[in-house]
């Protein structure tokens, strides 16, 4: 008996690595490449592929493809429907389905993706960056970011529980968890201060 759930409409391939505690609902497919970690969810309609690679924690909901090429780090969301890619010039024609085709994206701890956005293959986002849902990413997201918009534009700034931080003199104290954060305006970038 395995220490992890797949439902009886799901494939998880002979070879792929599953995590203690993990939950694979409806309708997936998990490739033989693939190593999920612990605590994780898939819900309805997931397909992991050969060689991705997921932390502890993440949730991937319904109708989500994670291609090959692509890292999600430990606590990343994913919400429905979004979209990952992993070749930068798709064609039908012209097959690029080797490994050395894939463009590299890398989701970083604790980020989020919302419904129904996509990110273009060869991005890094952040830690805890949030991308609003339908965004398009084109380019790397910072740390803390928040972006929305096609193609997505950084509108503001995220704590680590997800609430907007409004920063004064170039500080901020979360309102919802007390977290508090610096502001560096020549590099633009946020870093937690204090937990």
């Amino acid at each position: 008996m395995s220490d992890y759930f797949v439902h009886e409409s799901s494939y998880v391939d002979e070879g792929a690595q599953v995590g203690k505690g993990t939950k694979i609902w409806h309708f997936c497919h998990v490739m033989g490449g693939a190593v999920i970690g612990e605590r994780c969810s898939l819900g309805q309609n997931v397909l992991i592929a050969n060689r991705v690679c997921i932390g502890n924690n993440v949730k991937i909901q319904n109708n989500v493809s994670v291609y090959e090429g692509v890292i999600l780090e430990d606590d990343v969301f994913c919400g429905p429907s979004m979209v990952f890619t992993n070749v930068r010039t798709p064609r039908s024609a012209f097959p690029r389905n080797t490994s050395s085709d894939y463009a590299p994206t890398v989701v970083r701890r604790g980020a989020s993706i919302g419904a129904n956005a996509t990110v273009v293959c060869g991005v890094t986002l952040g830690e805890w960056a949030f991308v609003a849902a339908g965004a398009v990413v084109t380019k790397d997201v910072p740390p803390y970011a928040l972006v929305a918009g096609v193609p997505a534009k950084r509108i503001g700034w995220v704590c680590e529980c997800g609430e907007t931080l409004r920063f004064e003199n170039n500080t901020a104290q979360c309102e919802n968890c007390e977290r508090t954060y610096s502001y560096n305006p020549s590099e633009q970038a946020v870093k937690r201060t204090q937990a």
